[in-house]
């Protein structure tokens, strides 16, 4: 009879161990030196060095039924949807993936490279510069397709287990005057200080893969530069960090970061590389006393959805940009030079009759029984939409990721669109749409978030 028991056990271990393959892969994304560098617009040189390599890396999971996700992290400050609409397009061709089965996801450094038309407003390149940009783009696009195929080639049995940390280096940047909205550390903003933690394990306990977040902008060099040479340096800011100091601390492990509903979130304090390392180390901590607390295992089945649903912009007319060439050419403003651009731009489309009314965001969700799901939303989400989907999903494990498959500029609340402040305007500028959005802007993505989520099975609160 003893003897049945251990072999019952024994079976049920690998029962256990066989509810997902996972697969795992990694390539290197590093620009040439030099390059030019996303993120800051008052930069004025190419790169000078790397301080760290960049890296894509892939987690393929798989359970018994053939269902299929594969989540994509990358060192990057975004994705424009040219760029993620062609991996998506290919993943599809080459591993017969539904679109709604790969999440693209950033680390949102500002001392990575320019990614093809992402932030384009900040730029006004050369024909050579332009052709460079181009060639590192298309040849970003072969890898990140690639490295979904290694994950895929890689997959074997594999146990999940998720967990929670803390990290409390993130602060609330906005903070609302009588004379508008200033950027600076605002102790009463929302914030979350959630670090999530996936843990990939082999059937033998060996740490494979090591996926998480946290809700901060990757910007710990500070825009005005001291010393000046860091602002020009190729990194990972403390995302960066964080993933050296756990592949460091667990070797043979791929440590997978992926920024969180941060748009409106700083690291405090800011500063040069030694900040970032620091915030990173703190961070990676987080994660291992996540990773040595009691876990939650991750079952099967693998559910997917994906939703694009088009946001709108506030009312503008040819004259609205009229005034803001004239405006700019009248004034000597920093950002003068890129607001006469963003207007040119939106009168070349009036030009062609296809004035830019609306946008597109990407809304995706993968659940893993009920044990799990991730919530993916486009854009630099601002904390706001994390907070809610949790009040509103309190029954689901939930990870919220912003910055997700397309990053075509902030996305507010309704409480940030009524504040204003620069995720409200000047950010918009800098990605070359005509903003603000209309009122309407968080109740419709809500919307969107309900469709997706109870197409993977979520249920919200009653």
């Amino acid at each position: 009879m003893k003897r049945v028991l251990v072999l019952l056990l024994a079976s049920a271990g690998v029962l256990h161990a066989a509810d997902f393959e996972a697969g795992v892969a990694k390539i290197k994304i590093t620009p040439p030196t030099p390059f030019w560098m996303s993120g800051y617009a008052n930069r004025s040189n190419q790169s000078v060095g790397v301080v760290q390599d960049l890296w894509a890396k892939a987690l393929a999971l798989r359970d018994p039924q053939g269902h299929r996700a594969v989540i994509v992290t990358t060192d990057l400050i975004g994705l424009h949807h040219s760029v993620s609409d062609e991996v998506f397009a290919r993943a599809k061709k080459q591993f017969k993936l539904d679109r709604s089965a790969v999440l693209l996801t950033c680390s949102h450094t500002h001392s990575g490279p320019v990614v093809g038309l992402n932030l384009n407003v900040m730029f006004d390149f050369s024909v050579a510069d332009k052709q460079r940009v181009e060639a590192y783009t298309a040849g970003l696009v072969d890898k990140l397709v690639s490295v979904i195929g290694d994950s895929l080639k890689d997959l074997s049995p594999a146990q999940l287990a998720i967990a929670h940390g803390s990290a409390g280096f993130t602060a609330n940047r906005r903070k609302v005057k009588p004379t508008g909205v200033t950027m600076e550390p605002n102790p009463d903003g929302p914030v979350d200080h959630d670090v999530p933690v996936l843990r990939v394990t082999a059937p033998d306990g060996r740490l494979r893969a090591i996926f998480f977040g946290y809700a901060c902008h990757n910007v710990t060099i500070s825009p005005r530069p001291d010393p000046e040479l860091d602002f020009y340096k190729i990194y990972g800011d403390y995302a960066g960090f964080a993933q050296l100091a756990l592949e460091k601390s667990h070797p043979g492990t791929e440590a997978m970061f992926t920024i969180l509903c941060g748009a409106d979130q700083n690291p405090n304090p800011r500063g040069a590389v030694e900040v970032a390392r620091q915030h990173g180390e703190s961070l990676a901590t987080a994660v291992d006393r996540a990773l040595g607390a009691e876990m939650r295992p991750v079952r099967a089945p693998i559910r997917t959805a994906f939703q694009s649903v088009p946001l709108d912009f506030a009312k503008h007319t040819r004259q609205t940009f009229e005034d803001e060439i004239k405006k700019a050419e009248a004034t000597k403003k920093s950002d003068s030079k890129f607001r006469k651009r963003r207007a040119e731009m939106m009168l070349a489309a009036y030009d062609k009759g296809r004035p830019i009314r609306q946008v597109p965001l990407p809304v995706q969700a993968i659940r893993f029984g009920q044990d799990l799901t991730i919530l993916a939303l486009g854009g630099e989400v601002v904390v706001d939409y994390a907070l809610r989907s949790k009040r509103e999903y309190p029954n689901e494990n939930l990870i919220a990721v912003g910055y997700a498959n397309d990053v075509m500029c902030y996305i507010p609340s309704k409480r940030v669109l009524k504040e204003g402040g620069y995720e409200v305007d000047m950010s918009m500028v800098f990605y070359g749409q005509p903003g603000p959005f209309a009122e309407n802007v968080e109740e419709r993505i809500f919307r969107a978030i309900h469709q997706v989520m109870q197409k993977a099975g979520a249920k919200p609160k009653p």
